[in-house]
């Protein structure tokens, strides 16, 4: 087994240019934040990674995990063509909300809409990076650009604060094709935080997940089940 250690301030220092442009649509913060990089590392993370590195799991800290992390890593291999990122679908309204503006000027749409049918957004606390694929996509790399990242927020008048997470989703709402979407029980969010706050009557819709969770996340410090 091989640990190797990263120093924060050198990946900032390689992210920040990549990622400048897009911080100021998906930070929390109204300005870019030099510091705020490093919640995009999964976006960049093949330009930063040495060439030799071909996949990585990528895990938030607030994870309890039921399995063994090798049969996540097992899911690289059911990727279909053209995808480049394994990620779970956000399992809170948090979208619909974010995306109402353009929800309403396209009524028909399936953005924002629960699962199965409509594209709910995906949620990073659960990454698996393919920086193989990441690297020789095209497409995702033009998307990185940010006269790409600036039509997109402006069609889908997005703004957000969930770093990565927001990206991943407007990308996804674009090109679903870029992602192999994990099982909910892969990624098995337990806040509730949009129930309380206006979106109690669709909420289960997004929150409901079949089958024995593999991750539990603890996201917005929501205590995980004891064994």
């Amino acid at each position: 087994c091989q640990v190797i250690v990263h120093d924060v301030n050198e990946l900032t220092e390689k992210l920040f240019p990549i990622v400048e442009a897009m911080q100021k649509h998906f930070s929390a913060g109204s300005g870019t934040y030099y510091s705020d990089s490093i919640f995009f590392l999964s976006v960049a993370m093949h330009r930063i990674m040495p060439k030799e590195i071909t996949r990585i799991i990528q895990v938030d800290l607030d994870l309890k995990y039921k399995t063994n992390i090798r049969d996540l890593f097992d899911e690289f291999d059911n990727f279909p063509e053209g995808a480049v990122i394994g990620i779970a679908r956000e399992m809170q309204p948090v979208y619909r909300h974010t995306f109402w503006q353009y929800r309403r000027e396209n009524p028909q749409t399936k953005v924002g809409e629960p699962p199965p049918d409509g594209l709910p957004g995906f949620n990073s606390g659960v990454l698996l990076l393919n920086l193989e694929a990441m690297r020789q996509s095209k497409l995702y790399n033009q998307l990185l650009e940010p006269t790409m990242v600036q039509k997109l927020t402006e069609k889908y008048h997005f703004k957000g604060h969930l770093g990565d997470q927001d990206f991943f989703t407007m990308v996804g709402m674009e090109h679903p094709e870029l992602f192999h979407v994990l099982d909910c029980t892969w990624n098995r969010q337990l806040c509730t935080w949009w129930r309380d706050h206006g979106y109690s009557d669709v909420f289960d819709q997004y929150f409901h997940c079949e089958g024995e969770v593999r991750i539990y996340h603890g996201n917005c410090n929501t205590p995980i089940p004891e064994d």
